[in-house]
């Protein structure tokens, strides 16, 4: 194992056993607390990829976000609005993804700051009502995480071992079509399992979970074609082997929404 998996390896199992504590010995705020300290750190390090140098704009586009969090809330207090919300972040992960295969050099500061709030708050909204709104929340909260985290592993060992096609060239040269595609092997692992644990139906929440995933691969390529505006390699250092938040949550931030958003027409949600 190299220095740089090990690394790697070391800090997923401290972020895991935090987050499992959170989850499953704290009351259900300690979980939107730390959703919300986790989506407003990535819309800090997010507010880099504007080519802003002045802390103080980029302290006004973390309130801006933090201001965006609670009205999402009330927004979607009824069935319709929820849906009206997560339909619209749906539109914008496919018009995110238009902008990646069409135009991924076609970059502002303020296209960036707007990808920025449509990508963390249906996120951080969709991982908030799953704890807080369904049976079994932090269970949900978890299936979500380690659907994404398993494409995502699935993805770099698959990609490493047998990529040959590279899926978003100009965004992300490393990046390839047999690593999504071990990606969504493994995810679809872990959502067969995930449809027997919620006694859900097989055939349909299997495609669901899929469809997160492919969207999940959007938001990773999302924050990859907006660092190479900015000229980063990583969003952050916070994670010895991981970068920043946002390098952890970029690809939650696409899955999260569509996840959600399904699971209203499973019934889910109440």
């Amino acid at each position: 194992m190299s220095e740089s998996l090990r690394k790697r390896v070391a800090t997923a199992a401290v972020l895991i056993a935090l987050l499992l504590a959170v989850l499953f010995w704290l009351p259900a705020a300690a979980t939107v607390a730390v959703l919300t300290l986790v989506v407003l750190m990535g819309a800090w390090e997010w507010s880099a990829f504007l080519k802003w140098a002045d802390p103080r704009a980029r302290g006004a586009f973390v309130a801006l976000v933090a201001v965006l969090l609670p009205l999402s809330w009330i927004v979607t207090r009824t069935p319709a609005g929820l849906e009206a919300l997560l339909g619209a972040a749906l539109l914008w992960w496919l018009v995110a993804l238009a902008w990646i295969v069409v135009a991924p050099r076609r970059v502002r500061p303020w296209s960036a700051g707007l990808a920025g709030v449509l990508s963390l708050v249906p996120a951080w909204l969709a991982l908030t009502r799953l704890r807080l709104e369904t049976r079994h929340g932090a269970e949900w909260v978890l299936f979500a995480l380690v659907l994404v985290w398993m494409a995502d592993i699935g993805a770099y060992f698959c990609g490493r071992r047998f990529g040959r096609r590279r899926l978003a060239p100009a965004v992300s040269p490393g990046k390839t079509w047999e690593g999504a595609l071990g990606g969504l092997a493994a995810s679809g692992i872990i959502a067969i399992a995930g449809g027997a644990w919620f006694r859900l139906p097989l055939e349909q929440f299997l495609v669901l979970c899929l469809a997160a995933v492919a969207f999940s691969i959007v938001g990773d390529l999302t924050e990859s074609l907006l660092k190479r505006f900015a000229g980063m390699k990583d969003s952050g250092t916070l994670f010895p082997g991981h970068g920043g938040v946002m390098d952890r949550i970029d690809s939650v931030t696409g899955a999260a929404p569509v996840l959600l958003l399904g699971l209203t027409f499973l019934g889910v949600l109440p």
